[in-house]
């Protein structure tokens, strides 16, 4: 588990990436089904994403071995009734963020930092 230093720091580099480069979503059948069963566009998604706090964090740093990247971290956040579990990885350093998981959470989320 990351210190909340850490976290804030992930989060805080994060951010200032998706100011200038986008986001790539792994396109896996449960992440779309979510858009859909949610009933929020690619956009939304999006600004979820951008709005992750550190209260919103639930584990990681995570190795990423499949894309060779940067370690992913996995936070969670509540829409519409429903608790969804975000992966991500800042992705290389000239390249886009990646999202490798955006859909309902499939097992209760644990989130260390939240009050």
């Amino acid at each position: 588990m990351a210190t909340k230093d850490e976290v804030e720091s992930f989060l805080a580099e994060l951010h200032a990436k998706l100011k200038i480069r986008d986001v790539i979503y792994k396109p896996r059948g449960k992440n779309q089904q979510t858009l859909l069963d949610l009933e929020i566009t690619s956009l939304q998604r999006t600004k979820e994403i951008e709005s992750l706090t550190v209260s919103d964090y639930s584990e990681g740093p995570l190795d990423e071995i499949l894309d060779k990247g940067t370690d992913m971290w996995v936070f969670g956040i509540n829409i519409k009734g429903k608790e969804v579990y975000i992966k991500l990885s800042k992705g290389i350093p000239d390249g886009p963020v990646i999202c490798h998981s955006f859909h309902v959470a499939e097992h209760k989320m644990k989130y260390p930092f939240k009050k």
